[in-house]
């Protein structure tokens, strides 16, 4: 895996609305596998803080989700300039 993708991994993986479904169906990493990669790839710090933000996270599983919940990202998160 090259930097590019190791870095999109890793803001997918901080993104609330982005479930492990979705990196695993894009570059075949299971949940296990990113939080495999992110303690690699994070200071130790860091690494604490995602846990405990994706920790219960209901949104980080499709199964858990609410169907409401439709789109990967918020409408906000990518403004136009």
């Amino acid at each position: 895996m090259d930097h590019v993708d190791t870095s999109r991994i890793i803001e997918m993986a901080w993104e609330d609305r982005t479930p492990f479904e979705a990196i695993q169906r894009l570059y075949g990493l299971n949940e296990k596998a990113v939080i495999k990669l992110m303690r690699t790839q994070l200071k130790a710090s860091s690494f604490k803080l995602w846990r405990e933000r994706v920790s219960g996270r209901k949104t980080k599983h499709l199964r858990l989700r609410s169907p409401e919940v439709n789109r990967g990202y918020c409408p906000t998160q990518y403004k136009q300039r």
